[in-house]
């Protein structure tokens, strides 16, 4: 997580919701939402007043977080879906999801984005044959994405393959688990995001 070095399953409590920041941990009873559903800290438990502005903050907060992006990143990344045409709320999500590091992790090369980050970062990652290590890289589709021949033999990634080959891949990659090789054949829609977002809070928001 971006700038944030605390324990993430206290971000996805402050949320309210899942935000798949741990990996397998998140799939399990351990998963901290599901042993405490409720905010972190001393008045965690207690009622607060939700106005419009926090509930457009919250939701912005969520999605920003789940992706592991600090605000002046998501904020740049809003500016460009408000340059497109079409619905900016659904060019955002679009956006987000088509990021490299995003696609690593949705291909099954890791168990969460933070990890997918470190392994761009890393330089284990191949876009369309070459090194990619820019984690923000916005892929398109027709784009292959590969380990790196070197590290096929990555205990992370190999375990990272073994865990998301049973939950399936995203229906806009065509995944080849034995060729460590993703291939993007759509452009993702909100229905692959996997979480509670009203995106369009979030562009009500940034309009105030």
């Amino acid at each position: 997580m971006a700038n944030y070095n605390g324990p993430v399953c206290r971000i996805c409590r402050r949320e309210g919701v899942k935000l798949f920041l741990k990996g397998t941990r998140c799939m399990t009873d351990k998963c901290a939402i599901e042993r405490r559903s409720y905010p972190p800290g001393q008045h965690g438990q207690g009622r607060s007043r939700v106005t419009d502005y926090s509930a457009q903050l919250r939701e912005k907060q969520k999605l920003r977080r789940m992706y592991g992006l600090q605000e002046r990143q998501f904020r740049g990344i809003f500016k460009r879906a408000e340059r497109q045409g079409g619905v900016t709320g659904e060019n955002l999500l679009r956006l987000l999801e088509q990021r490299l590091d995003n696609v690593v992790y949705r291909i099954g090369f890791a168990l969460s984005r933070r990890q997918a980050r470190q392994l761009v970062n890393h330089g284990h990652i191949l876009l369309n044959g070459k090194k990619a290590d820019i984690p923000s890289l916005t892929t398109s589709v027709g784009d292959v994405i590969t380990v790196k021949p070197k590290s096929h033999e990555l205990l992370a990634i190999k375990s990272a393959l073994e865990v998301t080959e049973g939950r399936g891949a995203s229906n806009w990659i065509e995944v080849d688990p034995g060729a460590f090789r993703g291939t993007i054949n759509a452009l993702p829609t909100k229905d692959d995001i996997g979480a509670p977002v009203n995106e369009q809070v979030i562009v009500e928001l940034y309009s105030r």
